[in-house]
């Protein structure tokens, strides 16, 4: 058997540069390169690696473990998970900063390749600088709390185990149902450690990504219960995005005249003028989708998780007798809200069952029921168009700020968001165009996702415009990437709006009966003792600029506007502080969330918040 001898480190660099994925007859790398941070844990093992191979395996710096998993995931999900970064940090802080960046990958199934350094396997050294100690174990450090926000988790203890655990690693990122964080834990030791690894662990290989078809049976159970139905409809989730879809969607909707609901990570799966688009469903829904789906009597979920703001905590479906059909290629999903599980590839799934429908002879949804869609889908552009243009007493308001936005982008631009009151108002207010066009990380609503997240999304689409929309508490949390989008040259529009506090937590209080300022931005009263003074005077255009970034300020729409247009002209990455008011608030349209209400208090709000909030837990469906 022919070897190469190659420390740990060196031979996981050679194997991953070898990576190839094929889907459709398309053959590409997998991996995009490798983002880190260096200390103790991992500079001499995957530092010296990526020395002596970096131009055959691009290595990116960044300036936190968090934010370059945001962007990892990022540029994962643009590529449709058919493109991934790795991920290498020091042991201690650097790799519990991972920790957040590997939930939202795995909530999102997005891959990611985490590469943590770790504490000695041969303990000849024990304790080394930032080993958390347990007195019950030798074999736990910090990079156990991976594993529970991991797909797959593994610490390679011996060189000769990257035989087994690569190809292993590599299974679960490309899985299009298992897929997520994938964490290999590398003691420092264990990466300068040399073995004769067999040549054919260095070979190009090529990791088929299969569209997996649906089952006859099933196949035949779904379209008689379309057959039965009177009033069904569609929900397009990220799942439908990622298999590439969009166009067996449209195809499958004109056919049979079925309105298609879009999740969060499904928006964009249908242009927003797309007759069958009515909009955004459930907690951050629309008038549209929301009323159809009242009394609808069967859902087919393309590839959605159903969380709990798509089903509005499971009270957007109220028909007595509505089914639910889950296509999807993860059996977790498949079968939510007892839902005949169609498990498939979304593409292939929507195609063999249009098949399957024209074979029973079914035409579609009846006349009445296209007419009401085509009603309730003209209200909602109506009524999106006149709160896009609602404006503050003396500033804008958030929904006027993302009118001005999505005006000034065109057809090939992204938008990327996260966190906050902003996921709720674009969703039901953002016009999309195209499929990739609307980037939100709503499955973990990760705060400070935002610009590590446009980071990831420029580096997938350098071609393209890439519009951050942030809050100031989330720009607070993590901006630091913005450093890291001027060092790479990749550019960023983004648009922070000031609206001086956590608004959408603050809002959610205030209908929980609350009436505190925990989530504003006040100084504290020494009088007092609490958070009641003035408002915190952060100067956010500054700080951009301090970070290198270009930045303005603009006070009104007009200011906004021009702007925009001189950050698409700008070199590097602009930063627009636009300080809203927060009063015009966007209204929820016919939805409900479950967040339960104590069941006693001292006040009198909260006791009204409390009786409202059992009148409308009567309404949720159980959905098991």
């Amino acid at each position: 058997m022919r070897t190469r001898r190659a420390t740990t480190a060196q031979a996981i660099i050679d194997f991953l540069r070898v990576q190839h994925v094929e889907r459709d007859g398309e053959r590409h790398p997998f991996f995009a390169g490798i983002f880190g941070i260096f200390g103790h844990g991992n500079v001499a093992g995957l530092g010296e690696a990526l020395e002596t191979r970096q131009d055959a395996f691009r290595y990116h710096q960044a300036r936190n473990e968090q934010g370059m998993v945001h962007a990892a995931v990022a540029f994962a999900r643009q590529h449709r998970r058919l493109r991934a970064f790795a991920c290498t940090t020091s042991v201690g802080p650097g790799a519990t900063n991972l920790v957040t960046g590997a939930a939202v990958a795995t909530v999102n199934r997005v891959p990611v390749l985490l590469l943590p350094g770790d504490v000695f396997a041969s303990r000849r050294v024990t304790p080394v600088l930032q080993q958390l100690e347990r007195p019950e174990s030798q074999d736990v450090s910090v990079n156990d709390a991976l594993a529970p926000v991991s797909r797959y988790w593994d610490r390679v203890n011996r060189p000769d185990q990257l035989v087994a655990t690569l190809p292993a690693a590599m299974r679960v990122l490309t899985s299009p149902a298992e897929t997520g964080a994938v964490t290999l834990a590398l003691p420092q030791d264990v990466q300068a450690e040399a073995f004769d690894f067999p040549e054919s662990l260095f070979e190009p290989r090529t990791h088929f990504i299969p569209r997996p078809r649906p089952d006859h049976v099933a196949l035949r159970r779904a379209a008689e219960l379309f057959r039965e139905a009177r009033r069904p409809m569609v929900v397009a989730g990220g799942g439908l995005r990622y298999s590439d879809a969009e166009g067996a969607l449209a195809s499958f909707a004109e056919r049979f005249g079925l309105p298609v609901a879009e999740t969060q990570a499904g928006k964009g799966s249908l242009a927003w003028d797309d007759p069958a688009n009515v909009g955004a469903i459930g907690v951050t829904g629309g008038l549209a989708a929301n009323r159809l789906a009242r009394d609808a009597d069967l859902l087919l979920a393309v590839g959605t998780r159903l969380a709990d703001f798509t089903t509005a905590s499971w009270t957007a479906w109220q028909h007595p007798g509505v089914r639910f059909i889950g296509l999807n290629i993860a059996e977790l999903d498949a079968a939510k809200g007892t839902a005949l599980p169609l498990l498939a590839d979304a593409r292939v799934g929507l195609e063999e069952l249009a098949a399957a429908l024209e074979a029973l002879g079914w035409t579609g949804v009846g006349e009445e029921r296209r007419e009401e869609q085509r009603r309730l889908k003209a209200e909602w552009d109506a009524e999106v168009g006149r709160v896009r243009a609602l404006s503050g007493a003396d500033r804008p308001s958030q929904a006027e700020v993302i009118g001005a936005v999505n005006d000034a982008a065109r057809a090939g631009d992204v938008m990327v968001a996260a966190a906050g009151s902003l996921p709720g108002d674009l969703h039901k207010l953002w016009r999309t165009s195209r499929p990739g066009g609307y980037h939100l990380e709503y499955g973990f609503s990760t705060m400070g996702y935002e610009i590590a997240g446009g980071l990831g999304a420029k580096m997938a689409h350098p071609e393209s415009e890439v519009f951050v929309m942030v809050g100031d508490g989330s720009y607070l949390m993590l901006s630091s990437e913005l450093v890291t989008s001027i060092q790479e040259d990749r550019k960023l529009i983004v648009v922070l709006v000031d609206n001086h506090g956590f608004r959408s937590i603050r809002n959610l209080s205030r209908r929980s009966g609350g009436e505190n300022t925990f989530n504003d931005f006040l100084r504290r009263d020494p009088r007092s003792g609490r958070l009641s003074g003035p408002t915190l005077d952060i100067d956010f255009a500054a700080n951009a600029a301090s970070l290198g970034a270009i930045s303005r300020r603009a006070g009104s729409r007009a200011e906004l506007v021009s702007a925009l247009e001189e950050a698409r002209r700008a070199d590097r990455s602009t930063v627009i502080v636009v300080d809203v008011d927060p009063d015009p608030a966007v209204p929820d349209y016919e939805s409900w969330w479950d967040v339960p209400i104590a069941e006693v208090s001292d006040s009198p709000a909260v006791r009204e918040a409390r009786t409202d909030y059992e009148l409308q837990r009567r309404r949720e469906r159980p959905w098991w």
